[in-house]
Order: structure tokens, then sequence, then C-alpha cells
């Protein structure tokens, strides 16, 4: 179980427990809305199951809960690359709307960056937020991500072409090697 303690939330693994805060936080269109678009809307008890059948029966530790007061309110994870983009990785997060413009997020994504760029040895990490997603980019500015592009019509979401920003952070003491991270 990887659990990581900040000052407004900590991040840990997904518990089976966590169905209805789940339901409660990511049945929202303001959320799903930014998001890719396997991540259902409306988010009912049965996506909450499913998705915690998997998440919380596995040791990965790449998708995991934003927790405030013993409560699941969102998650942030990452898909990591492979073969010459073995040692970078999508990261990537939301947060239950009750919750926005307290710091959470930018304090969880921070802590996973840290994890990920001082336990798992990844060189970058980066993000696509929806160009019209101020929030999403205040997030990554504050958590040291720059941004490197725009993507100019590179998404569709609700059947209207997008515009996504390309955000990345580099780990600034990467030690190469020929080992592949997890």
């Amino acid at each position: 179980m990887l659990l990581l303690e900040g000052t407004l939330c900590s991040v840990r693994t997904w518990r089976k427990t966590d169905a209805a805060s789940l339901v409660r936080h990511a049945n929202n269109l303001n959320v799903a809305k930014y998001l890719r678009d396997r991540f259902p809307h409306p988010y009912t008890d049965k996506d909450a199951r499913l998705f915690l059948k998997h998440v919380a029966t596995t040791d990965d530790t790449s998708n995991l809960a934003i927790d405030v007061n013993g409560e699941a309110v969102g998650a942030v994870g990452f898909v990591p690359g492979r073969d010459i983009e073995r040692f970078s990785a999508e990261i990537g997060y939301w947060l239950g709307e009750e919750l926005w413009g307290r710091g959470v997020t930018t304090e969880a994504l921070s802590l996973v960056t840290a994890h990920v760029f001082q336990e798992l040895n990844f060189l970058r990490l980066f993000a696509l937020p929806f160009a019209d997603n101020p929030g999403s980019v205040r997030v990554l500015e504050k958590a040291g991500y720059e941004r490197e592009a725009v993507l100019r019509s590179s998404s569709v979401k609700y059947g209207v072409a997008k515009d996504q920003l390309l955000y990345t952070r580099i780990n600034p003491a990467w030690r190469g090697s020929n080992v592949t991270p997890p």
C-alpha cells in the first residue's frame, strides 16, 4: 500500500470502501467534461465498483486516490511510456468540484511527481489539459510544470474539437540507466 502524506491531503492506494465517496465526487459534469471519454458520466455505483475491483486488488501504484480527511475525493495517476519513451509518463488528475481552488490538487500532483521522480526514476512527466481548463493549467504551473506546446484541434470531447496544452516537468536528478522503470 502506498501512502504519500501532505498537509492538505494524502495520496494513497484505492480501497474497496471508497465506492460511495468516489461516486459522490466523480458524478459531476464539471469534472467529467475535462477528462478523457473513458471517465463515465453519469458516474454510477456500478462504475465505482468496476473501477475499484480493478485498482483496489492490484499492487499497481500508478492510479491513486486523493484523500482529504479520510475520504477519497479525487484521483491522480500516470501512464508510463514504452520502448524509447519508457522513462516518460503522462500524468493526470481530477478532484471533486467542492474542493476546487484550495490547493489540494496541486499538493497531490506535487506528491506524486516527487514519488515518480525519486522512487521510480522517471525522466519526464507530461500532462495534456484542455486549453479551456484554466484551473488545471494553474495546478500544473504551481506544481512546477512548464508549457511546451499548444496542440491545436488534437482532441474531441462531446463532439467538439478541442485544443490541448502540453505541460512537462523534467527530473533534474535523473539517474540514467538500462533499468526499465516499473
